[in-house]
């Protein structure tokens, strides 16, 4: 699975979605059945199917399929995607989030790139493969989560490993974030590490990370990124 350059509009369009992904779809799929995680679709991301209904985003359009029907809409506003969905735009619309998405002005035009946006659901199709195969590599004493795309994160994410013996960590795919411009693949273990392993190399979180810079020039970017992900799971297992 080969992966596109990156265009100069991409960070401002991967925050612009973040928000879309944050106050609208997810939001949209919570209020009707208490559930937000999403996942990987055609050209971006969106939900699964819910109550005979689909909220989705390709590149720059938001999308919503009920009953059969279609509906598309080039994406304005925050405020504008959620009424789009048929829920009204909220700040907090849970509260136990640890990290919740810092809002912008929900009427603020977005700057959203279609070219990047359909990147950016290359990436997130990339990691819900990447963290599938990973999946199968466990041990059967490993308690694997569904591979999910949450909205506060932005990015798709599994756990991995037994939580009472301190091996188990989050495996990942992030489109970026505020210390990272270009997407990345991370382990971010749950118990200490040891910090004088190389291995373990990100500056912004406990853990490690591998950049999407290696990952274009990797001859196989998929292989490179499970083997990456595999080495932190193997330096987990034998601690």
């Amino acid at each position: 699975m080969r992966l596109p350059p990156l265009p100069d509009s991409y960070k401002t369009t991967r925050d612009a979605l973040h928000q879309i992904a944050f106050f609208a779809v997810a939001p949209a799929r919570y209020g009707a059945e208490g559930r937000m995680g999403l996942q990987a679709a055609p050209g971006g991301f969106g939900t699964p199917e819910f109550g005979g209904r689909v909220a989705r985003v390709e590149g720059n359009t938001l999308v919503h399929e009920e009953s059969g029907n279609l509906a598309t809409q080039t994406i304005t506003t925050v405020r504008a995607a959620a009424e789009f969905y048929g829920v009204e735009y909220e700040e907090k619309w849970f509260t136990d989030f640890r990290d919740p998405l810092t809002p912008v002005d929900p009427d603020l035009e977005l700057d959203v790139d279609d070219t990047a946006a359909r990147a950016i659901g290359q990436w997130f199709n990339f990691g819900f493969g990447l963290l599938e195969r990973l999946g199968g590599h466990g041990d059967e004493s490993d308690e694997v989560t569904e591979v999910q795309l949450w909205p506060e994160h932005f990015d798709p994410a599994t756990e991995m490993g037994g939580a009472d013996s301190g091996r188990r960590a989050s495996y990942g795919a992030s489109p970026g974030d505020p210390a990272h411009d270009e997407p990345y693949v991370y382990v971010a273990p749950w118990g200490e590490i040891d910090a004088s392993n190389a291995y373990w190399n990100d500056e912004a979180f406990k853990g490690s990370s591998l950049g999407y810079a290696e990952l274009l020039r990797a001859r196989d970017p998929l292989e490179t990124a499970l083997e990456f992900l595999l080495e932190g799971y193997r330096i987990l297992r034998s601690t």
